[in-house]
Order: structure tokens, then C-alpha cells, then sequence
């Protein structure tokens, strides 16, 4: 085999969608380019944001990291970022160290918030709790409190993640079965809210999947934490994930194939399904909430913590 691009003999990867062969220069130079056409085609960035990079240390995190990190080198964006620390012992501290390590390296600003410190409750004590909905859902809306928080404190203008192919065409699917119809309209490459205490956020590597991302690490000898989030596989979303990629050993272009028809509808999803809330505040910590308490301060009275 040689590389489709260069014809260099030491091939790293068959692509899945084009079916190209790749050596290491040519497969991380696709990455970068396959990432900038895709900010550029979503207009995910205006010349003088600063971006906050929701920067776990893992793989999806710190490749957006080290590819926005281009855009700051031509003075086009500024960056910062946020690690949030869940409270997983024997897992979490790999990757908030790596974290604290490529801010160090690259010099940008960076802060590291825990759940202990922010609510008081750690998502292992939350697990260990009986009345408890599963860990992806104090997760989720728990981080996005602490990374929308801290872009307001930080100055940032977009918030950027590290969705993957995978992780978008995950959640397509799970809204869809789950008939979430609201959530389903409000996915994409970019999201926005009415609420300005909400900072845009964005997907950099939204069409790009998991698999060459890892490889995209490897090839650049990025320090990552590869280990997996322990409660992961207990969750809805971990079996949506299991039955897609099953799907993708005899259909290997069906994860481009579900993104590019989300993308099709999702206007005309939007515009028979999104729904407008009442612009209010939360009674207990005063951010905008369409009801008396937001998400995390319901869980929060749910678990316990007043």
C-alpha cells in the first residue's frame, strides 16, 4: 500500500468515507484541513474571539485545543480554557493534570473548577446515592453550568467542544428514540441562545469520528488521557454507541450518512418543533431558567444539597 496523497509506503490509515490511504504527515494534515473547512463552512469564528476550550485532557479536547491553537498563531482568535473535575477517583486526576499541562505549554489562561467546590458534591458521592437518574445527567448539565460560568468570568465570546462524528451522530440518535424532539432541534455545529448569560457554543471536530481522532493524537504525539469515563457504559448513551458502531462494521459511511441527514431537516425540525421558553431567573442562583429552580439546582435540591 502506498499513501494516496504522497506515495509514502508507511500507511497509518485506510480513510472510511474515501477510501484513501494515508501516511502520518498526509493523515494529520487531513485532520487540520477536514476541521478549518469545517469552522469556515459553519462560520464557527469571527477574527477577534477568545474562545474558552472545555479541556478535559482527553483526546476530542485536546485535539480542538491544538487546532484552534493555529487560528490564535495567526492572530485570528484568543484562547482560554476550563477543565471541570467531576470527582471520580482513580480516573478523573490523569486528565486534569494533562489539562494544566498543554495550557502550560501553549500559555493560555486556564482555571479548574470541581463539582466539590462549585456544589458540594462529587459525582461519586452522587452515584452512591439511591434516588440517583444516572451520571451523564448531573454530568452534563453540571459542566455546562461550570464552562458557561466560567466563559462569562473569563471574557469568552465561543465556547468550544470536543463533539465528535460519533458523539453528534449518538445524540441524534438517542433524542430521536427517546422522541426529544426540543433537544434534537437545538443540535449542530453551532448553538446559540437568547439568554446572553449563554456564550455560543461550538464543534470544531463535529464531522470528524472518534477512531481518527485517537489516531490524530498518536500520530502527533499529543499527551492525552485515553482511559474512559468509568460510569459510561452504564448509560443510555453508551449503548447507543455500541449499536451504531455495530451498525458501521457492515455500513462504514452510516455515521457521515446520519450527520448529513440531520442536517438536511434539522430546519425544518426547528421550525415545527423548537420550542420558546419565558425569559426568567432561578430563584437559588439567579441564572436564567424558564422555571422556579434551573436544571442543576433541581438536581442539586433533589440530592439534598440546599
Amino acid at each position: 500500500m502506498q499513501c494516496s496523497k504522497c506515495g509514502n509506503s508507511q500507511v497509518i490509515i485506510k480513510k472510511q468515507q474515501s477510501g484513501q490511504y494515508l501516511c502520518k504527515d498526509c493523515f494529520i494534515e487531513s485532520i487540520e484541513k477536514k476541521v478549518i473547512k469545517t469552522v469556515k463552512k459553519e462560520k464557527l469564528l469571527d477574527k477577534g474571539d477568545k474562545v474558552l476550550v472545555a479541556l478535559s485532557g482527553g483526546k476530542d479536547s485536546v485535539t480542538t485545543l491544538e487546532i484552534l491553537n493555529s487560528f490564535r498563531k495567526m492572530n485570528v482568535i484568543d484562547i482560554c480554557a476550563v477543565t471541570v473535575d467531576e470527582g471520580i477517583d482513580n480516573y478523573r486526576q490523569e486528565g486534569v493534570d494533562i489539562a494544566i499541562r498543554h495550557a502550560k505549554r501553549l500559555g493560555i489562561e486556564h482555571k479548574v473548577v470541581s463539582l466539590k467546590e462549585e456544589y458540594g458534591i462529587t459525582l461519586d458521592e452522587i452515584m452512591q446515592k439511591d434516588n440517583h437518574i444516572g451520571s451523564c445527567s448531573y454530568c452534563g448539565v453540571f459542566r455546562r453550568t461550570i464552562i458557561n460560568k466560567a466563559a462569562r468570568e473569563m471574557g469568552a465570546t465561543k465556547i468550544a467542544t470536543g463533539h465528535n462524528l460519533d458523539d453528534e451522530v449518538q445524540a441524534i440518535m438517542m433524542n430521536y428514540l427517546e422522541g426529544n424532539t426540543d433537544n434534537l432541534t437545538k443540535l449542530g455545529a453551532k448553538s446559540s441562545s437568547k439568554a446572553k448569560e449563554f456564550t455560543v457554543k461550538i464543534k470544531p471536530l463535529r464531522e470528524i469520528p472518534e477512531r481518527e481522532i485517537g489516531l490524530y493524537v498518536v500520530a502527533k504525539e499529543l499527551e492525552v488521557h485515553f482511559d474512559s469515563c468509568p460510569y459510561a457504559q452504564q448509560s443510555f448513551r453508551g449503548e447507543v454507541s455500541d449499536l451504531i458502531n455495530k451498525l458501521s462494521e457492515k455500513h462504514p459511511t452510516i455515521k457521515y450518512s446520519a450527520l448529513r441527514g440531520y442536517d438536511k431537516i434539522k430546519e425544518a425540525i426547528g421550525d415545527g418543533f423548537k420550542k420558546t421558553y419565558p425569559q426568567s431567573r432561578c430563584e437559588r442562583c439567579g441564572e436564567p431558567s424558564a422555571n422556579r429552580l434551573c436544571k442543576a439546582c433541581t438536581f442539586l435540591e433533589e440530592l439534598g444539597k440546599e
